[in-house]
């Protein structure tokens, strides 16, 4: 599979916008598909249209944008975004949900954003990075990490807990006041055991 990840040269922008859904590699795509139509219509279709010195520019445009990009992505080639998770990624959860769970909310959030480097794909830590964040008042930013997981694919196994979690976001204190009751001191249990479930 590694080696089909190269045909995406092919097109510019195609890297970027395959492996890493960027926003920029979409513009790149488009406009290169622009010019291309552009220079063929020119070129076969309606010859007349433009004058030939355009129609040289056009295909002159073409090739530079095609040559640039297809350098620029071979050199800094993008990797592909990890699927599943490590040995370190499920240390790290451990040790952000010991510190959600102590209340030590600077070195949870740095935990998480640790893990959310290696596995940017990691539901549950993204689930618990938006519950971390209600917890200490960023709300605008709870609500969004919150939103942006729910329309991800690595949300789907969260949705009850998403919901939940926007709910009381949506309450507002009256959400709060319950909330206490849910973090409970486990320390213990979170160093020891292998499995992992979201604190909420």
């Amino acid at each position: 599979m590694a080696p089909l990840r190269y045909l995406t040269l092919v097109w510019p922008g195609m890297p970027w916008l395959w492996l890493r859904g960027s926003l920029m590699g979409l513009t790149l795509a488009i406009a290169f598909a622009v010019s291309l139509d552009i220079a063929v219509v020119a070129t076969w279709i309606w010859p007349g249209l433009i004058e030939l010195p355009l129609v040289l520019g056009l295909w002159t445009a073409t090739a530079v944008i095609w040559l640039v990009s297809a350098v620029s992505a071979a050199s800094a080639f993008p990797p592909s975004i990890p699927v599943g998770r490590g040995a370190e990624a499920d240390a790290l959860f451990v040790k952000a949900r010991a510190a959600y769970l102590a209340r030590d909310w600077v070195r949870a959030e740095t935990r998480i954003c640790e893990l959310l480097e290696l596995a940017p794909t990691d539901g549950e830590a993204q689930l618990l990075l938006g519950t971390l964040l209600r917890r200490v008042g960023r709300k605008p930013e709870s609500r969004q990490a919150l939103e942006r997981l729910a329309r991800s694919d690595c949300g789907a196994p969260w949705r009850g807990a998403i919901a939940k979690e926007l709910h009381r976001l949506a309450a507002g204190p009256q959400g709060e006041a319950d909330d206490d009751s849910v973090v409970l001191p486990l320390r213990e249990e979170s160093t020891t055991a292998p499995g992992r479930t979201a604190a909420a």
